[in-house]
């Protein structure tokens, strides 16, 4: 997990796939340590916005990850300001359903 922005109204947090640290063979598979065969997963990224404001956040994968990543390389070649960073996230803030639990 990293954090990728944090301010009061917003924080965003980009979920990395696990890699297993076992060696992959050619073909894809990979061996345990007990000699089993291990299929590959697929490894999958995501971000979760959470609205500090409603207390409410969205965990985006899959094309919604893919269209997000596209704004973080826009962000990294013409840094936004602020107000542009917070005003894309409000729109991916509309998606949000789920309430922030802390366990």
């Amino acid at each position: 997990m990293h954090t990728l922005y944090d301010s009061e109204t917003y924080s965003v947090t980009h979920m990395l796939a696990n890699l297993e640290s076992e060696v992959q063979h050619p073909s894809g598979a990979s061996k345990t340590e007990h000699g089993a065969q291990v299929l590959p997963m697929l490894l999958r990224h995501g971000f979760e916005i959470v609205d500090k404001r409603s207390g409410k956040e969205v965990y985006l994968d899959g094309s919604w990850a893919e269209l997000f990543q596209q704004h973080i390389v826009a962000w990294q070649v013409n840094t936004p300001t602020q107000e542009e960073v917070e005003d894309t996230l409000e729109r991916y803030a509309e998606l949000a359903q789920n309430p922030v639990l802390v366990h």
